[in-house]
C-alpha cells in the first residue's frame, strides 16, 4: 500500500471544548431558561482556561440562541426558542441535521393533518386542491413548489399557530432538498404519479374528516419520500 500523506489534526480549540461542556451542561437542565449564569472569572475558574476561551465560548453559544449576553449585568440562558434553534441550522444544513428535520417533520404533520381534517375550512381544500393540481404540471420546479405548498395548506388549516411557523421554518430549510427530489422522480412518471396520488388520497381523507385516516395516508406518504430520499443518497455515495 502506498503511504498516505496526510494533514495533521489539530486539537480542538480550548473554547470549543468549554462551549461543548457548557451546551450539554444546558440540554441536560442544569441551568434553566432565565437563570443566570456564572461570570466569566467563575468560569474561567470553573475550567481552568483563559478568559479569550470562556468569551469565544458565549459568543458561540450566543449564536445559537443558547446564552443571552446583557452588557452591564451578566449572562443568561435563554427561554427554549425553535425559531432561533431551526435558524440556526439553516445557516449550515448538513446531511445530519436535514435528517434529523425530517425526522421532525414526521411527527409535527402526523398531529397537524388530524387537525386540519377537524377544522379546514371550504378555502382550506380549495387552497389544496389547487396545490394538487399544479403538482400535476410537467414543470419540475412547479412540481417541488406545489408539494411545498400543499403540506404548508395543511398547517394553515389546522389552525395551530405554532405547528404552522415549525413546519415554515423545517420546510424552508428542507426546500432545496424536495426540489431536488422532484427533479429526481420527474424522470420515472411513475413515481410521479405516485406521489400526486398520495397526496390526492391525504386529501380525500381531510375533506372526509377523517383524522385518523388522513393521519395514516400523511404517515404512509412520508415513509415513501423518506425511502426514495435514502435511495438517491445512495447513488449519489456509489
Amino acid at each position: 500500500m502506498r503511504p498516505l500523506e496526510v494533514e495533521k489534526i489539530s486539537p480542538k480549540k480550548v473554547s470549543e471544548q468549554v462551549e461543548e461542556q457548557m451546551e450539554s451542561f444546558i440540554h441536560a437542565g442544569k441551568f434553566k431558561p432565565g437563570e443566570k449564569l456564572p461570570s466569566v472569572r467563575e468560569l474561567c475558574d470553573l475550567f481552568d482556561v483563559g478568559r479569550s476561551a470562556v468569551r469565544d465560548a458565549m459568543t458561540s453559544l450566543k449564536g445559537k440562541g443558547l446564552v443571552e449576553i446583557r452588557h452591564g449585568e451578566g449572562m443568561y440562558i435563554c427561554p427554549f426558542d425553535p425559531a432561533k434553534l431551526l435558524q440556526h441550522y439553516m445557516l449550515l444544513p448538513n446531511s445530519k441535521d436535514i435528517e434529523a428535520l425530517f425526522q421532525v417533520r414526521e411527527m409535527l404533520e402526523a398531529g397537524m393533518v388530524k387537525l386540519a381534517a377537524q377544522f379546514r375550512s371550504e378555502e382550506d381544500l380549495k387552497a389544496m386542491k389547487l396545490a394538487i393540481e399544479e403538482m400535476k404540471s410537467n414543470s419540475e420546479k412547479e412540481q417541488g413548489l406545489s408539494d411545498y405548498k400543499f403540506h404548508s395548506e395543511i398547517a394553515k388549516a389546522s389552525g395551530n399557530h405554532i405547528l404552522f411557523q415549525l413546519m415554515d421554518f423545517i420546510s424552508a430549510t428542507t426546500k432545496k432538498h424536495m426540489l431536488e427530489f422532484h427533479s429526481y422522480i420527474a424522470s420515472n412518471p411513475r413515481l410521479t404519479q405516485e406521489i400526486i396520488n398520495q397526496h390526492e388520497r391525504i386529501f380525500e381523507k381531510i375533506a372526509a374528516s377523517e383524522s385518523e385516516a388522513s393521519c395514516e395516508e400523511m404517515m404512509a406518504h412520508l415513509k415513501f419520500v423518506r425511502t426514495l430520499m435514502q435511495e438517491i443518497s445512495l447513488e449519489e455515495i456509489s
